[in-house]
């Protein structure tokens, strides 16, 4: 790509995979531009998760780098990386069901870090004899969860169990958790998964609205090409682990080889 690092949020170079003899991802660079929506789309197989679990840190890239404004994630743990500004969903949705709606949020807000980047701490006598710090640090990240969950149309379910909801409700709900963490790039994996037509409309919109909002740069990893179309402002499409085209939702809509690969027509 030619857009300049120094701008991006997100930059990977010739990152790599292997799972023994499988290659799940080879050789992709790419750029996310700050404050961007970006598609990342794709066959079943194809790395796009693999890809997620690079730049969290989840598994460590065998080859290649990932920088995020500048700082280097390579080998970084997924603490490290969260504190850095990273957050994301999951293709499998991974709540907590003994706890209500309200406490999900907020077990993430224990570990969302500070203005410095370090985890949040109250230090221990703070914390034992509930001093004004603790208790401060408490109300702000309460005051957080109950905001975003207005934000997401969750305030009603406050108390539920996160099971009891619908679950484009709990997808809603397990974004609102990543956001707890104030982060500067949000990885949504299958957002839109299990939601209907219009549960999916509504989806698309709240992305641009976050990333308006809250001045997010977001990563999306969707099959409901309704929602990637729409949202996204570049796409990458992978196959077999390689990049296989990239550029506006137009371009890559009429790309020959994304026809081919990604939805199974053939080419001329």
């Amino acid at each position: 790509m030619s857009a300049p690092a120094a701008h991006a949020s997100l930059v990977l170079k010739n990152v790599g995979k292997r799972f023994g003899g499988l290659r799940a991802v080879h050789d992709v660079s790419l750029v996310v531009r700050a404050g961007t929506i970006f598609g990342l789309i794709g066959p079943n197989g194809a790395g796009k998760t693999t890809l997620f679990n690079l730049v969290t840190g989840v598994y460590p890239c065998d080859t290649g780098t990932i920088e995020l404004a500048g700082k280097d994630l390579t080998r970084l743990a997924p603490a490290q990386i969260a504190a850095a500004g990273v957050a994301r969903t999951f293709q499998n949705i991974r709540l907590f069901g003994q706890l209500s709606v309200l406490e999900n949020l907020l077990v993430a807000g224990e570990a969302a870090s500070g203005e410095d980047g370090a985890p949040k701490r109250s230090g221990i006598r703070t914390a034992l004899f509930r001093g004004r710090v603790a208790q401060a640090t408490e109300e702000r990240t309460r005051a957080r969860g109950e905001e975003l969950l207005r934000v997401f149309d969750l305030h009603d379910a406050s108390d539920a169990a996160p099971l009891s909801l619908s679950y484009g409700n709990q997808r809603r709900l397990e974004i609102a958790r990543a956001m707890m963490l104030s982060p500067k790039l949000l990885l949504l994996d299958e957002p839109a998964a299990g939601m209907n037509y219009g549960e999916a409309a509504g989806l698309e919109t709240q992305i641009r609205w976050l990333r308006d909002t809250f001045k997010l740069t977001v990563v999306l990893v969707e099959h409901n090409m309704q929602v990637v179309m729409g949202a996204s402002d570049e796409i990458h499409v992978l196959d077999r682990g390689e990049t296989l085209a990239h550029g506006t939702p137009d371009e890559v809509r009429k790309d020959a080889k994304v026809l081919a690969a990604y939805l199974g027509e053939e080419t001329a």
